[in-house]
């Protein structure tokens, strides 16, 4: 069998794709695999990394705004859709995949549909709570649409094709154990938080960050690793120093701008403090760690909010908004949650319930299993 997955622009879309395309080869040791982007860093750097090889095709985000100002934005996203089709097309023609399988992005669009045409079997992931402008265009091409999250089959013009199969987490969470993770860190018997705000950071909740660490280094009740994100790191020492601490004197804070060894830290934590983002939330649920989201305001729909909402009724999160979050407030909700155990564990509990850890597995074998049929 001959397989192209196709996503683009964050780890979001694209971990997802590549624990499916690992579980297919699992399954089919001698398939041939395909990826699709749409030429970002992110992508040219993960993809190859796993072990599969990456084609480009042109294509743009839909420009949301009116008006003359956005007219030129929606000139070139129209002739961009117009040369990605022909491109697709054109990689449908030389690799004649046995299924086309997209997990996010405006990439998934013109493959998938280029797929369609073809007759060629089609199958969309929607990581987030609420469909994503890209999955509404091509709930009638997809041949099935997986979720992340249950329930939601009203969200969509063909409920009978929507299955709920959680989000493919990528692979490494669940090959040691809390204390094996503990023991890898150096960690005894404190307690641990885990923050971080996504690759780029997010400037008010790593200002909230800082603020608690201040607060933490005074009177301290935990151990905090933290990553401030790509282009965050000096100014979260500035601000660190701008509060009165000492950036290369933290006594139970370890600052970061990146967390390479994510499966390992997590693991380790006893609470996590994040976005809201569909994959990160995926992994807390394959985990089973409490955590304290913070959606980002600044996405389409607010689905980020809506995400954080299925974990809230859980009972697996706390949900603080942005534009209402101090460090104080932070770092006395960490605070509250580590004094209660019980809770943890409840929160965890929750949280494993509604995980899906061997959702990548599932896809595979639905889609082997329709190719047989």
């Amino acid at each position: 069998m001959r397989y192209l997955l196709t996503c683009a622009g964050t780890a979001g879309h694209i971990n997802p794709a590549i624990a499916v395309a690992d579980a297919l080869r699992r399954a089919d040791p001698e398939a041939g695999f395909l990826f699709v982007g749409s030429g970002r860093e992110l992508e040219n750097r993960l993809i190859p990394a796993a072990g599969y090889p990456v084609e480009n095709i042109a294509v743009s985000g839909l420009e949301r705004n009116v008006g003359l100002k956005a007219l030129g934005g929606h000139i070139k996203t129209v002739l961009r859709l117009v040369k990605g089709s022909r491109q697709a097309a054109s990689v449908m023609r030389r690799f004649r995949p046995d299924a086309v399988i997209g997990t996010g992005g405006y990439v998934c669009f013109p493959v998938l549909k280029a797929a369609h045409r073809r007759g060629i079997p089609c199958y969309i992931h929607e990581s987030n709570a609420v469909p994503g402008l890209t999955t509404r265009l091509l709930a009638d091409t997809a041949d099935r649409i997986f979720t992340a999250f249950p329930g939601v089959e009203s969200s969509y013009r063909k409920p009978d094709r929507v299955l709920f199969m959680g989000t493919p987490v990528r692979g490494g969470f669940s090959e040691m154990t809390v204390q094996e993770a503990r023991e890898r860190l150096g960690v005894g018997e404190e307690k641990l938080v885990v923050s971080f705000w996504g690759s780029l950071g997010a400037s008010q909740c790593n200002r909230c960050t800082a603020e608690a660490i201040v607060l933490n280094e005074r009177e301290p009740k935990y151990r905090l690793i933290h990553a401030t994100g790509k282009d965050g790191y000096d100014g979260f020492r500035d601000l660190l120093s701008a509060l009165g601490a000492d950036p290369d004197g933290l006594r139970y804070a370890d600052v970061r701008p990146y967390i390479d060894d994510m499966p390992v830290v997590m693991q380790a934590a006893d609470l996590i403090l994040c976005r809201a983002g569909a994959s990160t939330l995926a992994e807390l649920t394959a985990t089973g760690k409490p955590s304290v989201l913070i959606p980002s305001p600044y996405v389409t729909d607010n689905h980020q909010e809506k995400n954080a909402m299925q974990l809230v009724n859980a009972g697996a999160a706390v949900m603080l908004r942005e534009n209402e979050c101090t460090g104080e407030l932070l770092n006395k909700t960490v605070e509250r949650l580590l004094a209660d155990d019980g809770g943890l564990r409840r929160m965890s509990s929750c949280g494993r319930a509604m995980g899906v850890p061997d959702s990548a597995e599932r896809i595979a074998d639905l889609v082997i299993e329709d190719l047989k049929a």
